[in-house]
């Protein structure tokens, strides 16, 4: 074993120049990691390559890691000089084995902004780093930061595109289709690396953040993205009945979608000062005939992502329920369920207090008379994983786009919306058939909230 400050300088070189080129050998690496092995007992090089997973022997991480630390300090410090490529090296092996430096990732910050890296090469090194440190903050801050980067060079090809005509306009037409599939197939794999991340650390909360993020800034308006997303997750939270975490993530998408299926269409608003959906604009319009074009593909379009919205609810409800009675004696399910029934009840109280009355699809004792409802068969996630409606009790169907008459069946019933008198069935029913002390306390709990917050408002 190296013992020489000159012997540790020579082994250092070598195992960085071996991590280079084993990238160099498969560039379709997946995975780090530690191999325990406390001293050197071959004369071969510490870092192994089998199929796509990259291992360092431990023996060496005690002279590499100083090593390379020290040198990026004299360098920060410009004490020593070190050129492009030998930077982008030492700073790999380096966040490969503490990736929570943060003036490494500065340093490559620098080296994307002075186009000596490429952003999705260093969104690869933050992905490895993370199978080995899947709940790194400093990983995931610099994810987002390139992950701006690039949104930035999309935002500028998009400003920098004119009026083109003929062969222009078509090539203009392939290039922006060529940004759209990129920017699609990043926000694919940003969904796989959480997923990853979330399944090898329980609660992951920098993940889930993560993850939020990135709908937030790459997915906004596209509900289809959210759908997708609250599908694939049933499966998920299914499995994993106590990573609160997790389950904050699925209300993010509820919110989100509950917000987009509420949006009045601004044709049923323009032109008139009376709400459209007042009695007394029904009433005129009814006396002359009936409701204009636009109005009523307004007042449709209003009705469909009201009973889209219902469906939301009640199915998140059914697979609570489920949830609550296969894994007795966990908080983490009654408090989303508290988190539903609470969005449901203020999301309620809004929409009646935006139309005046209240549908009655939306009343908790009559679910109303037939209106539009839907299901369409299990979609393909943005995880790509492919759920079906009869895989499982708790893994249902994904919702469709309310907005999407086509797909939509006429004449069938919505489910009935929640309600306290429901909720208060359930929690009876959870008290008479379970003998846990976990679930009775959770249930108690529950049901305490409900007569105490619920119960006291309009």
């Amino acid at each position: 074993m190296a013992e020489s400050e000159e012997e540790v300088d020579v082994l250092v070189q070598r195992v960085v120049k071996d991590i280079t080129n084993a990238f160099k050998r498969n560039p379709n690496i997946d995975e780090i990691g530690v191999i325990p092995c406390p001293e050197a007992r071959y004369n071969r090089s510490p870092i192994v390559l089998v199929e796509n997973k990259l291992g360092v022997e431990s023996w060496c991480v005690k002279f590499l890691l100083p090593y390379v630390h020290n040198k990026l300090l004299l360098y920060r410090q410009r004490k020593h000089w070190l050129d492009r490529e030998a930077l982008a090296d030492i700073t790999c092996t380096l966040l490969l084995l503490n990736p929570d430096f943060t003036t490494a990732w500065n340093v490559r910050k620098e080296l994307l902004q002075e186009g000596a890296l490429n952003p999705e090469k260093d969104l690869y090194l933050g992905k490895l780093a993370l199978t080995k440190f899947p709940k790194s903050p400093e990983t995931w801050i610099h994810r987002r930061w390139v992950l701006q980067q690039i949104l930035h060079q999309f935002s500028a090809a998009s400003r920098s595109r004119k009026h083109p005509q003929g062969d222009a306009e078509q090539a203009d037409a392939d290039r922006s289709q060529r940004l759209s599939d990129q920017l699609a197939r990043t926000l694919h794999q940003e969904m796989k690396v959480c997923s990853d991340a979330a399944c090898r650390y329980p609660s992951n909360y920098n993940a889930w953040s993560h993850r939020i993020w990135v709908l937030q800034h790459m997915a906004t308006g596209n509900v289809k993205v959210f759908h997708d997303e609250l599908s694939s997750m049933r499966l998920w939270v299914s499995m994993h009945v106590s990573d609160h975490s997790g389950f904050h993530y699925r209300q993010f998408l509820l919110k989100e979608l509950i917000a987009e299926l509420s949006q009045t269409p601004a044709s049923t608003t323009r032109g008139s000062a009376v709400p459209s959906s007042s009695p007394l604009h029904h009433g005129h319009a009814r006396a002359n005939g009936e409701l204009s074009g636009a109005e009523a593909a307004g007042e449709e379009e209003r009705r469909l992502g009201s009973t889209a919205a219902l469906q939301l609810f009640h199915q998140e409800v059914e697979l609570c329920s489920d949830l609550i009675r296969a894994f007795p004696g966990h908080e983490t399910l009654w408090s989303h369920r508290r988190h539903v029934y609470d969005l449901w009840h203020r999301w309620r109280g809004e929409h009646q207090h935006r139309c005046g009355s209240e549908p009655d699809c939306l009343n908790n004792g009559d679910p109303g008379p037939p209106k539009a409802c839907a299901q369409s068969p299990g979609g393909e996630g943005v995880n790509g994983q492919r759920h079906a409606g009869e895989a499982m009790e708790v893994d249902g169907a994904s919702l469709p786009d309310p907005r999407d008459s086509k797909r939509l069946k006429r004449g069938v019933r919505p489910p009935s919306a929640p309600a306290l008198p429901s909720e208060h069935g359930f929690v009876s029913g959870i008290l008479d058939s379970c003998c846990q002390p976990e679930q009775r306390r959770f249930a108690l709990a529950y049901k305490k909230w409900l007569d105490t917050v619920i119960g006291q408002q309009p």
